[in-house]
């Protein structure tokens, strides 16, 4: 090999450290902010998730051929058990020659409890593709707003626990405030995610999951309650 040729690989070398540095660098100072956020909320830092928590069965955590989650704060704040974390999920595929590549989707989430045993309920925003399907003929659940309708798909696994948490109140806060995330509730608990923001931006997160979990209507706790016996 001539001397033109190793010099090439050289520079490859070294472009290719230098990305991993600046990788490194980046990753480095997510996890610096996060544990600065979560001393200012009095809360605990984890780089790791201790919980188990992608296992839980809501749709974001079962999508992509890998997932994982990192950079947990958590404890109780304003007497809310709550987590705040990293998402992602990963999404392999491979063309007509074999050739492998892979799509990395990346969100910011926030956890805490509900004081219900609810069945699985997600509440996405509407787009394009939600409206072709539904002239397709697949429906995602009505309200009586035709604006929340426009705004927001809703899908359960039974109608009665959407219509009893999607109330009037819960809808106008949906549809004046709640926009900026999106939910799923699960047994007691309450998933609020956005696509993936900076650690500091987490602070606003938690206050909309505070928020959407103040608007979750009472009766919820007594048509589903924690110990299975309904009312």
């Amino acid at each position: 090999m001539n001397a033109g040729g190793i010099l090439f690989i050289l520079l490859v070398l070294f472009l290719i450290g230098c990305g991993a540095w600046i990788a490194y660098r980046i990753q480095q100072k997510r996890r610096e902010e996060f544990f600065m956020l979560a001393t200012k909320l009095g809360l605990t830092y984890s780089r790791d998730d201790p919980f188990d928590t992608v296992d839980y069965p809501f749709d974001l955590f079962g999508r992509g051929d890998k997932r994982g989650a990192e950079n947990f704060i958590y404890g109780v704040t304003n007497g809310l058990d709550v987590r705040l974390f990293d998402y992602y999920y990963v999404e392999y595929s491979s063309d007509t020659q074999g050739h492998r590549t892979s799509s990395t989707y990346r969100f910011s989430c926030a956890l805490t409890q509900v004081d219900a045993m609810c069945p699985h309920i997600a509440l996405e925003h509407e787009g394009l593709l939600s409206g072709f399907a539904r002239h397709l003929g697949f429906h995602d659940i009505e309200f009586e707003s035709e604006e929340f309708n426009r705004a927001w798909k809703v899908h359960a696994e039974d109608k009665k626990c959407a219509y009893a948490l999607c109330d009037a109140r819960m809808m106008q806060w949906l549809l004046d405030e709640g926009g900026v995330a999106q939910y799923e509730v699960y047994g007691r608990v309450i998933l609020c995610y956005t696509k993936r923001v900076s650690p500091p931006e987490y602070e606003n997160l938690l206050e909309v999951l505070r928020r959407f979990h103040a608007h979750v209507p009472t009766v919820l706790a007594s048509l589903y309650p924690r110990d299975g016996a309904k009312a």
